[in-house]
């Protein structure tokens, strides 16, 4: 597998998606399952294209292949392709089937700080944590790697890794990629029901209008909400900014939980309580607002804030003490094929970082490759901020008082 972009129709492997694409629709077929139809066949094709497949006995590290048939894979809700029944992973089925290593997939992270608190004992004692492949956001990521909790990836396994997104392939966190690569990135912003609000938001300080007393939620993952509202205080969460502007907006989000006003700070289960009307108006990610919308009739809106949304990344990650890396790194180079890649962009619809994905997209759908929440263009990413890194201090304590106040 090259990591030059083929021309779509000259592709053995995307004619198949274009011609499953052009293939008369069965009555009741969706849209999404008409994607994942036309996807399936190709991403199998691509794995046995690129060679991917265990490769027992070969050279890993010191906790290298126990079992070369077994990747436990820890991620977020909503977050990986999924048949309409809501109970099979397409790409996942695929890749079982050609590489015969099986993959435990787990929906098993609310949020960073809770998932590490799980393992951290474990992983500060060398100890398997249960997963052999995680799912944390750069913060997380950087922490991990910083603590040599993360074993260094084997590249000859993942050749696929080339096809990374330029300006992700270099991170301060891990320079050069030695212990992470990006799963998917998104946006940090505001959603509402439709149907209950109408009028929609445009900034974070409509959330707190009094109508919506109650009704609101917020993240629980402290840059995406406190950015928001660092953001909506004029304040660049990626500029120069200190203990002043965090304390500031801290006590807002304070007084607004303290208050009632908003009804819970949440993990990736908020989108439980906008889909049961439990929650009306939240800050949210964008991928989940658009997931939600296949099976709830496009109830819901996602929305940059009009000061501003945050961006961030995602990173797949081998823990240390996992007994099974070479065959998480089989799995991850699986993801890294554009086909594939561009088959889980099309069910999640997160920023993928896959170069090759969009091109591959345009043959089944070209509305998705145009979508800004998936294939964002220049002038979308200037509306949005990434939060700065922390030092080890400010992580400590300003996590810490984050916290304190959600009450975690």
């Amino acid at each position: 597998m090259t990591a030059a972009r083929r021309p779509p129709i000259t592709d053995p492997r995307v004619r198949a998606l274009v011609a499953a694409a052009r293939a008369p629709r069965a009555a009741g077929l969706s849209r999404r399952s008409l994607l994942v139809g036309a996807f399936g066949a190709a991403g199998a094709a691509a794995l046995a294209a690129c060679g991917t497949g265990p490769t027992p006995g070969a050279s890993g590290g010191a906790t290298d292949v126990a079992d070369a048939e077994l990747v436990r894979w820890a991620n977020w809700t909503l977050y990986l392709d999924q048949d309409d029944s809501g109970t099979a992973y397409p790409t996942l089925d695929a890749f079982e089937e050609a590489s015969g290593i099986t993959v435990q997939y787990a929906e098993d992270i609310e949020d960073n700080d809770s998932f590490y608190g799980k393992v951290q004992g474990q992983l500060a004692n060398g100890q398997d944590i249960g997963y052999d492949l995680v799912t944390l956001t750069d913060w997380m990521a950087a922490r991990l790697i910083r603590l040599d909790y993360a074993q260094e990836l084997d590249r000859s396994r993942i050749p696929n890794a080339k096809n990374i997104l330029p300006n992700l392939a270099d991170v301060d966190f891990d320079p050069g990629r030695a212990r992470s690569l990006t799963w998917q990135s998104g946006f940090g912003g505001l959603a509402w029901d439709t149907a209950k609000l109408p009028k929609g938001l445009g900034s974070v300080s409509d959330l707190w209008a009094p109508e919506l007393a109650g009704r609101v939620e917020v993240l629980s993952e402290m840059r995406d909400t406190i950015g928001l509202i660092l953001l909506d205080q004029g304040v660049d969460p990626s500029g120069d900014w200190g203990d002043d502007e965090f304390g500031a907006a801290l006590a807002l989000l304070g007084e607004k939980i303290s208050s009632g006003h908003i009804r819970q700070v949440r993990g990736n289960s908020y989108t439980q309580d906008l889909v049961s009307g439990d929650a009306v108006a939240v800050i949210g990610w964008s991928g989940d607002i658009t997931a939600l919308n296949y099976e709830n009739d496009d109830r819901f809106e996602f929305a940059i804030p009009e000061a501003g949304g945050m961006l961030w990344s995602d990173n797949l990650l081998v823990p240390t003490g996992s007994p099974n890396k070479a065959s998480a790194e089989t799995l991850i180079d699986y993801y890294y094929d554009p086909e594939v890649a561009a088959q889980v962009a099309a069910w999640v619809n997160y920023i993928t970082p896959v170069q090759g994905a969009q091109e591959a997209m345009a043959a089944i759908d070209p509305e998705l490759a145009e979508n800004q929440l998936i294939f964002p263009n220049a002038d979308t990413l200037s509306q949005v901020k990434v939060f700065r890194s922390l030092t080890p201090d400010e992580e400590e304590r300003y996590n810490g008082e984050f916290l304190d106040v959600i009450g975690a």
